[in-house]
Order: structure tokens, then sequence, then C-alpha cells
């Protein structure tokens, strides 16, 4: 992928070769996961990970419901909803093709009809509309250029809309702290270092696929982020508060996909993360730690991905039920409920399988 990303090909000719590797890949016998610096300080995890992904992925499966969407307790999300579709996409699955191409056609069918005419990719019942939103929105440029002519029609039409809502929200006036990120809603005049890390993976993701994103808007997302960054090398949630863990993995992996690869700030946040590991399962915002942390630790590579994948290999296995599903978080990730973690955790699972784009390094 990243050779054809040098080649000069037109990006929907990039995007459906990129679609051919990856079809092999559920045709053909799996090659080792990570075929990386860490591969083989992490042989041991490779068949049992593989497993518990096919066995979260069966269960994800049959939670889907007829409209293309998954359950939550919160309702029918496009955020959730998208989610789920990422998983299967990470572990090698695409559109159309395989044991799962019709799950994940339906759940991009459902996605693309709830765009509104605004542009928003929300349902009836989202909550915090610029989430489902941007998490969407990523969903569909990965997607781009691997599914059949009607459905890239389709996205055609939807994505440009949806990008324009996400760089319409971002050039509202916002006090000096606040300027170039993004909050719950598209009126929002304050930010998030949370919300605004899916809208700058979508806009990452946009420009993967070829999409015409301004560099400044970029710019402006990078000079919040780093405001973001606290004195003891982790990332709050707005300037000027205390770092966290989720929002670390969040500022590290923002910083590492718009082309500050070990920049200082990321270092920082990476060595923070080491330092202050996720040791209890569960925890609040833990899922969404998780789906951060391990892309963060990944784009870092070296022994920042290897020291924080031996802590969340064994964590995550021992911690799958039965059923395949991963228990649902608590407090306020309880109400996206358990398909909602299950995707969460495979998504943290696969990321070594540099199955999508976005977990390219």
């Amino acid at each position: 992928h990243r050779r054809l990303g040098r080649s000069g090909a037109k990006p929907h000719l990039r995007r459906r070769a990129l679609a051919a590797l990856l079809l092999l890949t559920v045709l053909l016998p799996a090659p080792p996961a990570w075929a990386d610096e860490s591969a083989d300080a992490l042989a041991e995890f490779a068949e049992p990970v593989g497993q518990a992904v096919d066995r979260g992925l069966a269960w994800l499966a049959g939670q889907q419901l007829d409209s293309g969407a998954w359950p939550a307790p919160m309702g029918t999300n496009t955020g959730v909803s998208s989610l789920c579709v990422m998983a299967f996409l990470s572990a090698g699955h695409v559109p159309g093709q395989g044991p799962y191409g019709e799950v994940i056609d339906r759940g991009i069918d459902y996605v693309l009809a709830c765009a509104k005419p605004d542009g928003m990719l929300t349902d009836k019942t989202s909550h915090g509309p610029m989430y489902s939103h941007g998490i969407a929105t990523l969903m569909l440029c990965e997607v781009t250029g691997m599914v059949d002519a009607e459905r890239q029609a389709r996205l055609d039409a939807v994505l440009p809309a949806a990008l324009a809502v996400i760089l319409k929200a971002q050039a509202v006036e916002k006090g000096a702290n606040h300027a170039g990120g993004w909050r719950y809603n598209p009126t929002s005049r304050d930010s998030d270092i949370s919300c605004a890390g899916w809208q700058l993976m979508s806009l990452r993701a946009a420009r993967n696929s070829g999409a015409p994103v301004p560099a400044e808007a970029i710019d402006q997302a990078v000079a919040y982020i780093l405001r973001c960054a606290t004195k003891d090398g982790g990332f709050a949630y707005q300037p000027g508060q205390g770092a966290g863990f989720a929002r670390t993995g969040t500022g590290v992996l923002c910083l590492e996909l718009t082309g500050r690869h070990h920049d200082p700030a990321a270092l920082a946040g990476g060595r923070w993360l080491l330092e202050h590991p996720e040791k209890r399962f569960g925890g609040t915002f833990f899922f969404y730690g998780i789906y951060y942390g391990s892309q963060a630790m990944f784009q870092l590579g070296d022994t920042y991905w290897l020291q924080y994948a031996r802590g969340l290999y064994p964590m995550m296995l021992q911690n799958q039920q039965a059923s395949g599903a991963w228990p649902q978080g608590s407090s306020h990730e309880a109400q996206a409920g358990p398909c909602y973690s299950t995707a969460m955790s495979i998504l943290a699972l696969t990321v070594s399988y540099r199955q999508l784009p976005i977990y390219q390094r």
C-alpha cells in the first residue's frame, strides 16, 4: 500500500489495489499477524490473539440488526455501527467478499442511509453527534475504493458533504485555547481532544483516499492537540487539565498520523503511557483507551509497542467471554454496550495486522 501510494497511481486505483490485497488475506492461509521488528518477541500471542479476534467477529456478525446497524443501550448509532464495520476490516475482511462480505456491506448501507441533507452521518438516536459523525466518516473513508460501483457512487455523493461538516465545525469561532479543535456539536464553541481525535483521523483517512483536505485544517488541529499536552508528558481532555490514559493515546496518535512521527511531544506521551499502564480491565473509558493506546504505541513502534502489547494481549485474552464478546464497559461506556466494547477490543488487537489503511505506519 505504501509503495502504491508513492507510484502516482490515481487514488481510486490505489484503493482498489489495496482491496485486492486484502481479499488475498481472506482467501489464502494467513501469514504471521505482525510482520515487524516485534514479531519474534510477540510470537507466542499470534495464535491465541487470532483465535480471539475470529470468535469476536463471529459474535458481532450474529448481533447485526436487519437494518445493518448494531444495537446499543443508547439506541442504534452510526458511530457504534461504524466501529463494528471497521473491526471486520481490521482483520482483513472486505466488503462483498468472503464470509463477512454481506455483513460489511449492510453496515455500510446503514450508515449511508443515515446521511442527512446537511451532511451529518447520524441517526435519530445519536448522542453527541460529532462523535458518531467523525467515526462514521472515518469508516466510509476506509472503505472507499473497496466497494462495488453502486455503493461507491453513494459514497462519492455522501463523503464530500460529511467532510465539509467537519471542516465547517472546526472553523466555528472559538477562544484561543479551543481553536482548531472540535466538540460534541457542529456549532460548539469549545473543543476537546477526544472528539478532535475522531475528526482528525477522518481528515487523515480522507487524504489517504485522495480528498483535497486543506493543509491549514490539519495544522490548526495539530496546534490544538499540542495545547492539550501536559507538563508530565501526557495529554489532557482540554488545555490546562490533567493527563489521562485515553487522552494521551489520542494525542500521540494524532501527532503520528499527521506526519509528526517521533515528535518530542509524541515520544513524551509514549513514555507517559508506559509509566501509567492500564492495569485494571474494564475501568472508566477502558475500551476507548485501549483503542487509542494500541494505535499510538504501534505507530511509535520499537520498545513502545512491544512493552504495551505484552500488557494488552494477556489482559484481553483473559477477559473475553465464552460467547466471543467482551463485556460492556463501565460508567459512560456502558451506554454503548457490548457490541462497542467487542469492536474496540478487536480494533486494539488487530493494529499490528495493518489491514486498515489508517493503521499503516
